[in-house]
């Protein structure tokens, strides 16, 4: 989330000095952004919190928020419908008391919550992302009732439950899945170690031919012209030509000098 925040920082900063080069230029076009658009645009929540708002939400106010913006999409109980994935289940209250989600170890359905490590990622979603059809209408008591409810629905909080900013850092102790997660790998560390150990394989091969395993039907085949001649030939990739049989392979042409 910090490197988002350098990130619209650095955009900002270069869409002012582009307004005030092109003020110097073209009197009337461009402008620097304002104190108030730059904060438009900073809402990121940090998983230490930083960048937060103030403010409270009810797992009650989160359910009627829920039952009028979310359920369409997201289910009764967040069990989702057939086109977005299961936001709740598969986490367990020994999991709320281990910081680690036992079935992510199986082959059984991710959800959303078994995957979630930070409380703050689902906050900054919510408030960024949601509803689907109109993002960031949502208000700072709906976002944070909304995460209640989602959070009592995965058996983190119970049902008379108020999340706000004075105690979202207690509910982080209570995320299942807090504990499954590491930067210390060479994903994000220059000196780490890396993420897979594999070794060079490529000795002693049997050279084989490519084989075709799919083809244009008879009856399309030259339906929209030869493929061939609409095709660049620039680099390896090269057209079927659909005016031959299928099975034939396309004759491999030198590229012109200087393309």
């Amino acid at each position: 989330m910090s490197r988002c925040r350098e990130a619209i920082a650095a955009v900002l900063l270069a869409g002012a000095c582009a307004g005030a080069w092109a003020q110097s230029l073209l009197p009337g076009i461009g402008r620097a952004a304002t104190p108030a658009e730059v904060r438009a645009w900073d809402i990121d929540v940090r998983p230490d919190f930083q960048g937060l708002p103030a403010g409270s939400g009810s797992v009650r106010k989160g359910m009627q928020v829920w039952e009028a913006q979310c359920m369409s999409c997201h289910g009764v109980f967040g069990e989702s419908n057939e086109v977005f994935q299961p936001l709740i289940g598969g986490t367990t209250r020994d999991d709320v008391r281990t910081g680690r989600v036992a079935a992510l170890r199986g082959d059984a359905p991710r959800t959303t919550m078994m995957k979630l490590s930070t409380v703050s990622t689902l906050w900054d979603y919510i408030n960024r992302a949601m509803p689907w059809q109109a993002p960031k209408s949502l208000s700072v008591e709906e976002v944070y009732a909304v995460t209640a409810y989602m959070l009592y629905l995965a058996e983190v909080v119970p049902g008379d439950f108020v999340l706000s900013d004075r105690n979202i850092r207690d509910v982080q102790n209570l995320i299942p899945n807090r504990h499954g997660k590491t930067t210390d790998h060479g994903k994000w560390l220059p000196d780490g170690r890396p993420d897979v150990r594999n070794r060079a394989c490529m000795r002693d091969c049997k050279p084989a031919e490519p084989r075709i395993t799919s083809s244009l039907p008879v009856h399309a085949r030259n339906a929209h012209g030869n493929l061939a001649e609409q095709h660049r030939r620039v680099g390896p990739a090269r057209a079927v030509d659909t005016t031959q049989p299928p099975g034939t392979r396309p004759p491999v042409a030198p590229v012109a000098a200087g393309r």
